[in-house]
């Protein structure tokens, strides 16, 4: 079709024509058209529909039909993730808060809590429950909270905040040392470590935990009872105790004991297995004891047996007489409330705290002779003014 005849009207009629009821002449480009859109011509017959779909019917429909739109989900979700983890970078998470949020400041260096760094452009902090303070090797840092105390602690450590209520306080040093001046009354102040739990009974100590969990604590102040499954171990002031993962608390000593006595003690610890025979390093232990010592000895007697015990005993009772109410029979059968009875004869704070606490009762009162009044949490002025507590750099 030339030009000319392509706007001559006429041919336009002629070609409308075809199109309303094909009585005109075709246009080749019609029919073409025809031609291709054939097959989806209207029949008029009633649908049959295929007993099995053709398999590119299998294949996704609809937006999925478009290669591109999984790479381009794929990428979103990598925007996304990307977008988030900016977002909480800079914006961190506090847990939520469970009770008081304790002060935590610099002493030397930059702890840090979470993300937050302690300088000295920003030399305080808040301690929330759930967070882990961080020192490294240049810096240390002071926890306080007014109804507890005051906590320090030394480089490469790491302690976390587990409660925080108005009568269970509970940190967990994972690793370090820390000093502790606590004033918060007996058995509220507990601090885990991978070894044993230590619980506050009214006191100042330093707690350490090695890398591989072992621990060792040093009472300057009151007492310290360390617990594990039943195994406990009573650390008064001028003692210490250390403690072995999967064993628990050894037995504690005065650190002003002889050195032959310390040693014989720490390998009775160490390889101790409640016999009827005697183990060799116990005649070293019994025949070094101090009047002093009856704390060790006292602690011995529920770690030996048979012959052992009696021998525990015998030199027990030679240093400190039993009290009233307590037989060698009833001790040598480890008699509960005889040892009680036995332990606050020892003077070194009343034992009903220590119950009162395991069994979550009043503690019950003893009766005239077996005990002294219950010892009272040192107040804040008391560990101030004996500074239990290092001292800080004059330079702070």
């Amino acid at each position: 079709m030339n030009a000319h005849s392509k706007n001559d009207p006429k041919d336009k009629l002629v070609n409308d024509d075809y199109l309303w009821d094909r009585s005109g002449a075709p246009d080749p480009e019609i029919q073409r058209l025809e031609s291709l859109l054939s097959e989806f011509r209207h029949a008029d017959r009633a649908l049959v529909f295929p007993t099995e779909p053709p398999a590119e019917m299998g294949k996704s429909r609809g937006l999925l039909q478009f290669p591109w739109l999984p790479r381009l989900a794929a990428a979103a979700v990598v925007l996304l993730a990307f977008g988030l983890s900016i977002f909480f970078v800079l914006h961190p998470t506090i847990p939520p808060d469970t009770g008081v949020a304790w002060d935590v400041s610099a002493i030397d260096g930059t702890p840090e809590i979470g993300s937050q760094t302690i300088t000295a452009a920003n030399p305080a902090a808040k301690f929330h429950v759930g967070q882990t303070l961080i020192t490294n090797s240049t810096s240390s840092a002071s926890i306080s909270e007014n109804d507890l105390g005051e906590i320090r602690v030394d480089p490469n450590s790491r302690v976390r905040l587990l409660q925080s209520g108005p009568n269970h306080k509970r940190i967990q040093l994972e690793v370090g040392t820390i000093h502790a001046a606590i004033w918060a009354p007996p058995t509220e102040f507990i601090v885990d470590t991978p070894s044993a739990s230590a619980i506050d009974l009214g006191c100042a100590y330093t707690l350490q935990v090695a890398p591989d969990g072992s621990g060792t604590i040093r009472t300057t102040l009151g007492w310290v009872g360390f617990h594990l499954n039943g195994r406990d171990s009573f650390i008064p002031a001028g003692a210490m105790c250390s403690t072995r993962p999967g064993v628990g608390p050894g037995t504690p000593c005065f650190e002003d004991a002889s050195e032959s006595f310390r040693e014989a003690l720490h390998t009775f610890d160490l390889d101790a297995q409640p016999t009827d025979a005697s183990h060799p390093v116990l005649d070293i232990v019994l025949a070094e004891a101090r009047s002093r010592d009856a704390l060790t000895l006292w602690h011995l007697l529920s770690r030996t047996s048979g012959r052992e015990r009696a021998q525990v005993y015998d030199r027990l009772a030679a240093l400190l007489p039993p009290p009233p109410g307590v037989t060698r029979d009833g001790i040598l059968q480890l008699d509960p409330h005889m040892l009680d009875l036995y332990w606050n004869a020892l003077g070194l704070g009343d034992i009903s705290v220590w119950r009162f606490w395991e069994h979550s009762s009043p503690p019950r009162a003893f009766s005239r002779g077996e005990s002294s009044s219950p010892r009272s949490s040192p107040s804040s002025q008391q560990l101030q003014n004996k500074k239990f507590l290092p001292k800080k750099d004059p330079s702070q």
